[in-house]
Formats: C-alpha cells, sequence, structure tokens
C-alpha cells in the first residue's frame, strides 16, 4: 500500500466575503502526478501554498509528506518538499548558482565545491549551459528562468513537487524533456502536484487531473476519462476527434485511434 503523500480534510480558506476552498478533501498517494486545472483565481495557488505551510486554513487538516502541516517543524518539512512558484520567483540579487542552491544551502550544505556540483548537475537537467550559472535572473528569458526555478524545486531531492504552473514560457522541446524529468522523479517515488492552465500538458503526462471550481475539487480521473467527458475543459484533439473517437483526448490518441481503425478496413 502506497503513503499518502498529500491528504487535505475539510479543507476551507476564506479571503473577506470570497471564499477560496470551501470543504476541500483530496489525496495524493506517493509517485502519483495529480495536475489540477481551472480558472484564474479560483483558489488553485492558496491550495498549493497551504500544502507548504504559506497559509494557514481557516478550519480543516492539511498533511504533506506523512506530517500534519499545522503541526509540524516547517522548515524541516520543506526539505522533503520542492515548490516551483508560479513566475519563477527567482532572487533577482543572486545568481542562478545561487538561486539554485538556495534551500540546501540554508538548510546547512556550506561545501561550496559540492554545491557547485549540485548546482551544475541541475542547470544540465533542465537543459541549460554551465556558464549560466554565473549569471543573474534579469540576464536570462523568461523560459530559462522558468528552468531555473524548476532546478531550484529539485535542489532538496524532494519527495514531494509541488508546482504552480512550470510549463508556462517554456517551449514545447523542452515541455517534452521536461516531462521525462517528471517520469524520473516518479519512478524514484517522487510524487508531483501540479496546477495549471496547460491542458494539453496535463492531459498528456499525469495520472489523474482534477477540475478546482466554486472552491472545490468538482471532478476527477485519469486524462482520458476525464476530457473525454468534459465538454469545457477539453483538449483541442477531443473537442476536433471527438466525434469519431470520443476517448481521444491527446494527439497521439488520435493517431493510435486511425491506425487501429485504418487496420479494420
Amino acid at each position: 500500500m502506497r503513503m499518502e503523500m498529500i491528504r487535505l480534510e475539510h479543507v476551507t480558506k476564506s479571503f473577506g466575503r470570497y471564499k477560496a476552498l470551501d470543504d476541500v478533501s483530496i489525496v495524493v498517494e506517493e509517485g502519483e502526478f495529480l495536475t489540477v486545472i481551472g480558472r484564474s483565481g479560483c483558489g488553485k495557488t492558496t491550495m498549493l501554498r497551504m500544502i507548504n505551510g504559506l497559509q494557514k486554513p481557516d478550519s480543516g487538516k492539511v498533511y504533506a509528506a506523512g506530517e500534519d502541516v499545522g503541526e509540524a517543524d516547517l522548515i524541516r518539512l520543506r526539505r522533503k518538499i520542492g515548490y516551483v512558484i508560479q513566475n519563477k520567483g527567482l532572487f533577482p540579487h543572486m545568481t542562478v548558482e545561487k538561486n539554485i542552491i538556495y534551500v540546501p544551502v540554508i538548510s546547512g550544505q556550506k561545501d561550496k565545491r559540492q554545491n557547485r556540483k549540485l548546482a551544475e548537475e541541475l542547470i544540465g537537467l533542465v537543459g541549460l549551459e554551465r556558464e549560466m550559472l554565473d549569471r543573474y535572473p534579469e540576464e536570462l528569458s523568461g523560459g530559462q528562468q522558468q528552468r531555473v526555478g524548476i532546478a531550484r524545486a529539485l535542489a532538496s531531492r524532494p519527495k514531494l513537487l509541488l508546482m504552480d504552473e512550470p510549463t508556462k514560457g517554456l517551449d514545447s522541446y523542452f515541455k517534452k524533456e521536461f516531462a521525462e524529468i517528471l517520469d524520473l522523479l516518479k519512478k524514484q517515488g517522487v510524487t508531483i502536484f501540479m496546477i495549471s492552465h496547460d491542458i494539453e500538458f496535463c492531459a498528456s503526462y499525469a495520472d489523474r487531473c482534477g477540475l478546482f471550481f466554486d472552491g472545490n475539487i468538482a471532478a476527477s480521473g485519469t486524462p482520458k476519462s476525464f476530457f473525454a467527458g468534459n465538454n469545457f475543459y477539453t483538449t483541442a484533439a477531443n473537442r476536433m476527434a471527438r466525434k469519431y473517437f470520443p476517448m481521444a483526448v491527446t494527439a497521439a490518441d488520435v493517431a493510435e485511434a486511425l491506425l487501429d481503425d485504418s487496420r479494420c478496413v
């Protein structure tokens, strides 16, 4: 039986009259890749911030990496959690290297040579040149900054990876490489919880997708069951092919369905 890496129990959070989370309950198991979609400002980021202990619920319980977030030592807990922040969230006064190794350094890893080696490994993992380690964020493109943000989230070797719009600003080529990185992390037992507007990416690579609406998870399921049964939030491939192949939600699904159909002729 797999460990529960995230559990929200009847979590509610309001900002004035606006109820961002309304009695939310959800479980994400070890090694699972869950994506949550929904309109901007609906409460998705608030949910991520609660899991990381950056905001407290008005009521309910939040558990992350086996710990009650409300009772945990947050500094110690966050060593188990990688967090890709929307809009990169890099420190402008720090070099790329120092941004990447920020968490290990504040956690007590002071060996400069070891930290440099870690930064070089991670900058290569996200497809950037080693020379960029000595640059500052303002010297990078938006997509490059996003890659640095991903590298920083991986620096603590997290067991739980929280991501807020991680594919924003990434080109289609690196999105495929990024998906391969996530698949490798999953095989190592890392749990991934991602919120996104990138429907095509979610449909292609997630294990489970959920729709956040009106303060709660309104629907969830495997990508095929979720997007094939959804008229509003669905993929371009499903919109175009639904009449002929209702369960096809990605371009690969359509190609496979066409191939199978031709074999039956």
